[in-house]
């Protein structure tokens, strides 16, 4: 198999740049669709999105955003990033091989918000290991951050470690800030580095690198998107479901990724789960009686 140079840099580092991933209008509709939501507080549904934030310094979470529209939609499958996603989670060249998409949400992250640094290669976790074997990558869970605004300096940009994807010890302990009164988090923890983003650019990182986010201390918002991709096997993080409406009008390239195996069900018909329908449970109906049905 040929190997690139993106192949070499996310084994080595655990992430990856796709520079303009998503085109500036895509970006606008994409953004367009959150200035509409209405303000949600916190397990309150829009639709089939649901605002459920992992970590209360985080911001909101708009979790099941696939749910809110068709710009979402566009991104299952986007060509930027859906190749290397197939190669790297996808268990190709097996007999389970493919997609899902375990968990997608909008990150509004605003003044303060931080998510403290977690993950990492020293747990051996199977749901977001990082593997190469025999030639081929075999990683749990690789994610794709899609920035909706500009985050630089201040913006409370993404925190990584690089390398820290094959890592054999915890990462250094957390320093805080208390010089103002508050408890801040240091963005820069020993090894890290924070990411800088322009809105459409993407950042493609195995759920194993070590990772959090910086805290944000300009005005207004920080807008990113996160799809989380595994192999097919995979479920839920929160046991979402997605909509019948939603998995009828995509693509089926789309749908499959969404619901790579669809649910296996009896015919309506049966009544119980051990009987032919027709036969109630319990019948004492004997060969020959009239009320004997074959």
């Amino acid at each position: 198999m040929a190997y690139d140079l993106e192949d070499y840099l996310f084994d080595l580092r655990g992430y990856l740049i796709l520079e303009h991933a998503v085109d500036s209008a895509h970006v606008r509709e994409l953004n367009a669709v959150l200035d509409a939501f209405p303000p949600l507080e916190w397990g309150q549904w829009h639709g089939h999105v649901q605002r459920f934030d992992n970590n209360g310094d985080a911001g909101v979470e708009l979790q099941n955003i696939v749910e809110a529209g068709e710009p979402f939609e566009r991104l299952i499958d986007h060509p930027a990033w859906i190749r290397r996603l197939r190669r790297y989670c996808g268990e190709e060249n097996s007999y389970v091989e493919g997609l899902f998409i375990d968990e997608c949400f909008a990150s509004l992250r605003r003044h303060g918000g931080f998510f403290p640094i977690h993950s990492g290669g020293q747990n051996g976790v199977v749901r977001n290991q990082y593997r190469f074997v025999n030639g081929r990558f075999r990683c749990g869970q690789v994610n794709i951050l899609l920035a909706l605004t500009n985050i630089g300096p201040g913006d409370g940009g993404t925190v990584v470690i690089p390398g820290s994807h094959k890592s054999n010890f915890d990462p250094p302990p957390i320093a805080w800030n208390n010089a103002q009164g508050e408890r801040q988090r240091v963005d820069q923890v020993a090894g890290s580095i924070e990411v800088h983003l322009r809105a459409g650019d993407a950042l493609l990182f195995v759920d194993a690198l070590c990772h959090g986010a910086s805290s944000r201390t300009n005005p207004d918002e920080r807008r990113a998107v996160i799809y989380r991709y595994g192999p097919t096997w995979g479920n839920t993080r929160y046991g979402y479901q997605y909509s019948p409406e939603l998995l009828a009008r995509l693509t089926p390239e789309r749908r499959k990724i969404l619901q790579p195996i669809e649910p296996r069900r009896p015919p309506a018909a049966i009544s119980h789960p051990l009987e032919p329908a027709g036969r109630s449970h319990g019948n004492t109906a004997r060969q020959g009686d009239p009320a004997h049905v074959d």
